[in-house]
């Protein structure tokens, strides 16, 4: 649901803070939750350190709802699930986050959500998408060969996201039903 891009990237924001360039990350140089690698590839650039560190909110929502929330239909997708998939999408890739989705709903498993993946969404529960999610990608992240490293920090981010999540989607169904909220 576009309304909800603006929440769910300031939500997620929170997340991924500053400027970092862990040597044990393969992303590198990094802010704001976008390595120097996608900020290059999206404005056709070579950005240095100097314009890593300075990156602001304006330069990297368009990034964002591009390659992120409009890549994973998050449109078209349940509020909470929404958020879970971009949460996702941002932290380990779309296809990754396609391929999570597809995997929880029974969707064949391809890694681009089309009107095959979002019929079986439509076929389920929010909420159970949500919970699933957060299992599948927990799973993932506790494969990885950067786990001992980076694993704490991704757990709680999968637990904060799962949360939040699930409150959007209890908060849409009571306006749903016509609860002032």
């Amino acid at each position: 649901m576009e309304h909800n891009f603006d929440y769910c990237l300031r939500t997620m924001l929170k997340s991924e803070g500053g400027y970092v360039n862990h040597p044990s990350d393969p992303g590198g140089m990094t802010n704001m939750g976008i390595t120097k690698r996608v900020y290059d590839e999206f404005y056709d650039t070579d950005a240095d350190e100097e314009t890593m560190r300075n990156l602001k909110e304006a330069e990297v929502r368009p990034i964002y709802f591009e390659n992120y929330w409009s890549r994973c239909r998050c449109d078209d997708l349940p509020t909470g699930v929404d958020f879970q998939v971009f949460d996702i999408a941002v932290n380990s890739g779309s296809s990754r986050a396609g391929r999570i989705l597809q995997t929880v709903v029974g969707a064949t498993i391809d890694g681009g959500i089309g009107e095959k993946t979002l019929a079986a969404v439509a076929k389920m529960e929010p909420s159970d998408i949500v919970r699933a999610m957060g299992v599948e990608r927990e799973l993932f992240y506790r494969d990885l060969k950067t786990f001992d490293t980076f694993g704490d920090g991704w757990l709680n981010r999968n637990k904060h996201t799962t949360e939040t999540a699930l409150e959007m989607e209890n908060i849409e169904v009571l306006k749903n039903e016509g609860v002032p909220i």
